[in-house]
């Protein structure tokens, strides 16, 4: 991943696409097809005027721009909103090295990665992405370096490491026992009391939001199950003291005994929701809680089941959970659960974060609906709404088109022709 970091350092500086620091662009942008609040069908024949990297205007017609400021000619394209994933890891990419790159690897070796994966990422018409789950110094180092321009990719909001509880989803499992209690994290609780203390530690770290990891996971490496793993009393000291520092909270999932309470104790998200039921489908109402689906990481380990690098433990959990994602995603959508767009990228690869819009249709999305879950939906989620998720006067100049109609073909979007994000054009159409 290095070596792709280096070469897309090369072409940036030889002027052949636009750099981390690019500033904020003025423009013109002809659009054909512009489907600027996703719900509310398209806009034809539309002038968008850019300005410091926001819109300015959205009017019908093509209209002149100021003298000197380029026109950027859609016409023959369908643009949207920049899309939001609401789950990645941007920092790896499963496979066979995955256990040996713990102990090789450097944070700055992992962001590294990132910084390349990000550019894959923003390429791909993904322009904000929420990270719920990595090593803080490089994830939380990566976020702040795009903010700052230093490096391309999306916009980012964070977790860093999982709050987990000893021998859990998200704590060191399979090694040695002194590699497993050198390897152990401050996000590692026990008991109410010490779980208040893991949120508040990864707030002063510098998470943005808190992922916890309420039920076992797939990819550990251990038996202990899918179900539930903290105590109810846990999970209400977590959420108190999220939300008493102003962050959401987001569960990883998969167990319905987990999923519920989770939802109990008021958290705001749920992240997977394998087996959720009827009565997971009133709390979810009941609380106003919104389910990031990843379908596709359920597609992705279904087809590791018989890998020998994945170990013995996630390979069976692999070849239970990964069948339940579509229906489970069907069952939401028919009892009207709010869904944000989320992948668990990095389970699949970087860059074919879309491939989940065409599985979520499958579920019984139309093509409109799915896009609205990585848009509106997704900008609320991640608090974003007032900047980002339409396209809008005073919102960021964050845009995609491709050169077919997406809510007649919904596989477009894996093949997206042009990005534009904060007004700077990172993939253009010609």
């Amino acid at each position: 991943m290095k070596n792709a970091l280096l070469k897309s350092l090369a072409l940036s500086a030889a002027g052949i696409v636009a750099t981390g620091s690019a500033s904020a662009q003025d423009a013109v942008v002809y659009a054909g097809h512009v489907l600027a609040v996703p719900g509310e069908g398209y806009l034809t024949q539309q002038t968008i005027t850019v300005k410091e990297g926001r819109i300015v205007s959205i009017q019908p017609g093509y209209k002149s721009g100021a003298k000197g400021v380029p026109v950027i000619d859609l016409k023959n394209a369908y643009v949207l909103p920049g899309l939001i994933d609401s789950h990645v890891h941007i920092t790896g990419e499963n496979g066979p090295d995955d256990r040996i790159k713990g102990f090789t690897d450097s944070a700055v070796d992992t962001a590294f990665d990132g910084a390349a994966f990000a550019r894959t990422t923003l390429e791909a018409g993904f322009t904000t992405v929420q990270d719920v789950g990595g090593i803080n110094d490089s994830v939380f180092g990566l976020r702040d370096a795009i903010a700052r321009g230093a490096v391309t990719g999306p916009r980012m909001r964070a977790a860093g490491q999982s709050i987990s509880v000893t021998g859990g989803h998200g704590d060191v499992n399979g090694y040695s026992s002194p590699v497993m209690k050198l390897f152990t994290g401050t996000n590692v609780c026990n008991g109410a009391d010490d779980c208040r203390r893991a949120v508040r530690q990864q707030v002063k770290e510098g998470a943005d939001v808190i992922k916890i990891t309420a039920t076992g996971g797939v990819l550990s490496n251990t038996s202990a199950g899918l179900e539930q793993q903290f105590t109810q009393d846990e999970l209400v000291a977590i959420v108190e003291a999220a939300h008493a520092m102003g962050r959401q909270v987001t569960a990883h999932a998969h167990g319905k005994g987990g999923v519920n309470a989770a939802l109990r104790a008021g958290v705001d998200s749920i992240e997977h929701g394998s087996y959720l039921d009827d009565e997971s489908i009133a709390l979810f109402m009941e609380h106003d809680a919104t389910l990031v689906p990843t379908v596709l990481a359920g597609a992705t380990v279904t087809g590791w089941t018989n890998e020998p690098w994945l170990p013995e433990a996630s390979r069976k959990k692999a070849a239970i959970v990964g069948p339940l994602m579509l229906d489970m995603l069907s069952r939401a959508h028919a009892g009207g659960v709010n869904v944000a767009f989320g992948t668990d990228t990095g389970v699949s690869r970087h860059g074919e974060n879309a491939r989940e819009f065409a599985l979520m249709v499958e579920a019984g999305f139309t093509p409109e609906e799915a896009i609205r879950s990585a848009t509106v939906t997704a900008s609320k989620h991640l608090e974003m709404a007032a900047d980002i998720g339409t396209l809008e006067a005073g919102k960021y100049a964050d845009l995609i088109a491709v050169t077919a109609d997406p809510l007649k073909k919904i596989t477009e979007l894996e093949s997206v022709d042009f990005v534009m994000k904060d007004g700077v054009v990172y993939k253009d159409l010609n």
